[in-house]
């Protein structure tokens, strides 16, 4: 299959985070579309339009989501944010090991460039599913719309002519879905919902619902409402599907998050997910490139004496899991390289997050994890291939003996 960059710079631009800082279309990882692939085709492609399978949740674990998607109680790996012009040739399934999750994100609203646009009929999303099909790989999706017309501009919930068009979306997504024969995951909003937090903490200012998802009738016409929507839009088209929402750490303390998410509805959900950074700490340090001007300490110390550290996070995360009685993803975790040295370079910027989690997995599960997914976050960063093989070292040792989720 063929691709086509539609839009990357329109797509960079797009993603470009203030809060969280996120810039899901650099690094070579383009929005762009494939140019053939009409719709599912292969084992990829249930026949008519019902999902295979049900995810729907019922006091959802680590364990249970391992289980449900890919048939096993081990600690999940994927990477993805890596599109190349042929996606069975995408960064993930050049490793020489079968990862257990792909992810890409959707941008973009239909008819305004976005990715119901990029292929007829909102196919990219089973464009990407028969790759992750054809690698033994459960396919992932960042849905990444409400960024639209801007990151952090949370105005567009009651704009109706955008709502119109973002609804149109998500229930294609799903119907989309429903039609891959196996799981799928569906992560949604990043950002988004810290950016919400911190202007309705208990989720009741106003988004225009009814109007615009007839399936989602009678719901609470706020943001618990629009969570109640997510809910209802997979219950009803993708059970297939699993789906979660995103905590950052930014957006308000632990103990708000946890209460702000129980009003959206995230219980009815099959996990939460969460960032320890969106781009590498070197890129912060050297504070040369546009997309890592924010001033912080990002580079943790790994003994966990000074902080910021690694513990500092997991004990955030773990007070998360337990609130929301949901398991975590990590998601696009930086692949920079550990060094005594701050900075670095485009392409080489330090980080020790790959390093660490490799040697502690077992922190990580003993949070609430259920796996994690690594990928870069911006333009410049160090990827597969400028880390000198530290990814497919750690996760090639780490998948001949995978640690099991209790």
């Amino acid at each position: 299959m063929g691709a086509k960059a539609i839009g990357w710079a329109w797509a960079a631009a797009a993603l470009v985070g203030c809060g969280g800082g996120r810039a899901g279309a650099g690094s070579g990882a383009t929005s762009g579309a494939s140019s053939t692939g009409a719709g599912a085709s292969g084992s990829n492609a249930a026949s008519g339009s019902s999902a295979t399978g049900s995810l729907l949740p019922s006091g959802s674990t680590a364990v249970g989501l391992a289980s449900r998607l890919r048939g096993k109680k081990n600690f999940l790996i994927g990477m993805g944010n890596d599109l190349a012009a042929d996606h069975n040739k995408d960064g993930a399934y050049t490793l020489g090991v079968t990862l257990d999750l792909h992810y890409a994100y959707l941008v973009g609203l239909p008819s305004k460039g976005g990715w119901p646009d990029w292929n007829p009929g909102g196919a990219f999303v089973n464009v990407l599913s028969d790759a992750a099909s054809a690698h033994g790989v459960t396919p992932m999706y960042t849905l990444y719309m409400m960024a639209a017309n801007g990151d952090g501009n949370i105005s567009v919930v009651t704009d109706d002519a955008f709502m119109g068009l973002y609804f149109q979306a998500a229930k294609l997504l799903f119907q989309r879905i429903a039609m891959i024969n196996g799981p799928a995951v569906v992560h949604i909003e990043p950002d988004f919902w810290g950016y919400v937090i911190q202007k309705s903490k208990d989720g009741t200012a106003p988004v225009h619902i009814g109007a615009h998802a007839p399936d989602c009738a009678g719901v609470t016409e706020d943001f618990r409402g629009l969570g109640e929507c997510y809910v209802r839009l997979r219950n009803k088209y993708a059970p297939n599907a699993a789906i979660g929402f995103h905590f950052s750490e930014w957006g308000a303390d632990v103990p708000t998050s946890i209460s702000f998410f129980q009003a959206v509805h995230a219980p009815e959900t099959d996990f939460i997910t969460t960032d320890m950074l969106d781009r590498d700490a070197g890129c912060f340090e050297a504070h040369t490139d546009p997309n890592c001007m924010r001033g912080g300490m990002f580079y943790w110390d790994e003994t966990n004496q000074t902080h910021p550290n690694f513990h500092d996070h997991l004990a955030n995360v773990q007070q998360m899991t337990r609130g929301l009685s949901l398991p975590m993803l990590w998601w696009q975790v930086p692949f920079g390289v550990p060094s005594t040295t701050p900075g670095g370079t485009a392409g080489h910027y330090r980080d020790n997050r790959v390093h660490y989690m490799f040697a502690h997995i077992d922190e990580f599960i003993a949070a609430g994890g259920a796996g994690a997914v690594f990928g870069t976050g911006a333009a410049n960063q160090t990827d597969i291939t400028t880390d000198s093989g530290q990814f497919k070292t750690a996760v090639t040792q780490y998948l001949a003996a995978a640690a099991s989720l209790p």
